[in-house]
């Protein structure tokens, strides 16, 4: 099993910044990617940001140039900077984790969520 703990979330006034943590323990025999999702209630799950193993990103177009997702291989930890925040970035920032076990199966873990929200 893998556990994905995420942290700081909290309450900003817009044009703010916040960082998000997410470190993930367990049986991991390689973390494939990481990335970040947010959801508003009733609505559905979004991408924020991704980070491939190698490095690669990826961002939804509404935090292109005001988020960067960043990772630490040697602690299994990524991190989400969020600047010049926005009320419509107000969602519950899930975790997300492609993971290979040990045995060579390839899982999805999620986090519990931390929300954010943004004042206006």
């Amino acid at each position: 099993q893998v556990q994905l703990v995420e942290s700081g979330g909290g309450l900003v006034q817009a044009g703010g910044s916040l960082r998000l943590s997410c470190a993930a323990s367990g049986s991991i025999f390689r973390l494939n990617g990481m990335g970040w999702y947010r959801q508003v209630a009733g609505k559905q799950r979004d991408l924020v940001a991704v980070i491939t193993s190698g490095g690669i990103t990826n961002y939804a177009d509404s935090v292109k140039g005001r988020f960067t997702i960043s990772e630490d291989n040697a602690k299994n930890t990524v991190y989400l900077q969020m600047n010049s925040l926005k009320p419509e970035d107000t969602a519950v920032y899930y975790c997300n984790a492609d993971v290979s076990s040990y045995s060579a199966r390839r899982s999805d873990y999620w986090g519990q969520g931390t929300q954010v929200t943004v004042s206006s």
